[in-house]
């Protein structure tokens, strides 16, 4: 993680969301870094803050997961990059102690890819990776880089677009320019019709800083935007939905596709700090967009309904998961503070069916949770429905059965050419909060 902690609050904010999922996320390093918005002074002290905090309710903390490292683990892994702004900290002689810690990551021997979230400048990536390229063989550099995975927090310092045209089979999600045209806005941004309360003020205060002991405590108000950061990892939670190598598929962090974006829908004369929008290069991970019909909860009869209004854009990739996600937070701070008998945790989904399928034009597929169950004996609710943006079939199924059973039906369309169509099933409890967990099923449809 690569952050310029200190240039906004909300950096600090995604620190202290990060360090709940240590149990299921491996923090390889915490890098204070500069940025368009902090230009000259990196604040490891910041990060190691948080830490502290983090050390007053750790014991608590693997009440519910033993899996959660300790304080003096996570400490270990801080550093700093350079302190200076973008391309002025990349070049010969100007490693840190930063840019060696990635370079270190890289080169243990584990298979698993190395995910980069950069918060901040991510200047000490691109220093990393000039270091790679001139001290290591051609096919050596290309084996370390092939483990990169970079989500990117738009450009903020020059080094970005710098790093996609010079390693150009480098794994890079971003939506680069000005921040109106970000998706990570989705995670902080008030949708007209819906209702909004899990970003209010009122709901952090009351389910994240008061009354969950130190580490909610020490979580900053919001001063610009709620964790604009947090998107960068949220993909990254194994809740059944994710699927991090994929992110065209969709999940908590958001959707993005594989291509060149033009550079006029990059938003490239909004607000960018002063950062330069050029013409990108070559293809990146960057916005895709969902059609949205949300589900309402109803007070008689099926305990679920489609609203009447449609959303459609890349916001919507991130912000239709958002009160899941919130909740998943609100939960584990209160796992900071209460035992597990009085805390809700998240319920454990099995399907019956395979989670890939073959399937003709015009099949009928059924699909049930039978064995879901929930550890804390909660009552579920069931949600399956079709995510047809994930998927390449250019119509759509047609469900039959209650959308809120455990098992549903859908007959395929009719195709000419293979296709796949994604399935999800939305498992929720109700505990407090409701907690949710997903399977997703894909199916590989012939003509």
């Amino acid at each position: 993680m690569l952050t310029d902690i200190e240039a906004d609050p909300d950096d600090t904010q995604s620190l202290i969301r990060l360090l709940l999922y240590a149990n299921d996320i491996d923090i390889e390093g915490l890098v204070a870094t500069t940025s368009v918005h902090k230009k000259a002074v990196p604040a490891p002290a910041s990060i190691r803050d948080v830490i502290a905090n983090y050390a007053k309710v750790h014991d608590n903390l693997v009440l519910h997961d033993p899996a959660y490292p300790t304080a003096a683990t996570l400490a270990d892994v801080v550093s700093a990059g350079q302190p200076v702004y973008g391309m002025a900290g990349v070049g010969e002689g100007k490693d840190s102690a930063g840019s060696d810690a990635l370079i270190a990551a890289l080169e243990r021997p584990d298979p698993r890819p190395l995910w980069v979230a950069a918060w901040g400048g991510p200047n000490t990536l691109a220093q990393a990776l000039q270091t790679i390229r001139a001290t290591r063989s051609a096919q050596e550099a290309d084996r370390l880089i092939a483990k990169l995975r970079v989500y990117a927090i738009a450009d903020q310092d020059d080094s970005g677009p710098w790093m996609r045209e010079q390693f150009p089979g480098l794994f890079y999600i971003v939506s680069p320019g000005g921040y109106g045209a970000a998706t990570w806005i989705g995670m902080s941004a008030v949708v007209d019709g819906l209702d909004n309360t899990t970003i209010s003020n009122s709901w952090i205060a009351d389910n994240i800083q008061q009354g969950h002991g130190p580490f909610g405590a020490s979580y900053p108000d919001v001063a610009y935007g709620m964790e604009g950061d947090t998107p960068s990892f949220l993909g990254l939670i194994p809740n059944g939905l994710n699927a991090p190598e994929r992110p065209d598929w969709g999940g908590w962090g958001g959707r993005y596709v594989l291509r060149t974006p033009a550079r006029e829908e990059t938003d490239p004369d909004g607000f960018t700090g002063g950062v330069p929008v050029p013409a990108e290069t070559r293809p990146i991970w960057t916005n895709a967009s969902d059609s949205v019909t949300p589900f309402r909860a109803s007070d008689f009869g099926v305990t679920i309904v489609p609203m009447e209004r449609t959303y459609n854009g890349y916001r919507e990739t991130i912000w239709r998961w958002r009160d899941d996600f919130q909740n998943d937070f609100a939960a584990r701070m209160d796992w900071t503070v209460r035992p597990p008998a009085e805390a809700n945790h998240q319920p454990q989904v099995q399907i019956a069916t395979p989670a890939r399928l073959r399937v003709r034009s015009g099949q009928h597929v059924g699909l049930n949770a039978l064995g879901t169950t929930d550890p804390d004996g909660d009552s579920l609710s069931y949600h399956w429905f079709e995510y047809p943006e994930a998927g390449t079939c250019p119509a759509r199924a047609v469900p039959s059965g209650a959308a809120n059973l455990y098992e549903r039906g859908f007959t395929v369309p009719e195709v000419e050419s293979e296709c796949e169509l994604h399935f999800i099933l939305r498992v929720t409890d109700k505990g407090s909060p409701p907690l949710s967990r997903y399977a997703r099923v894909i199916a590989t449809v012939s003509p």
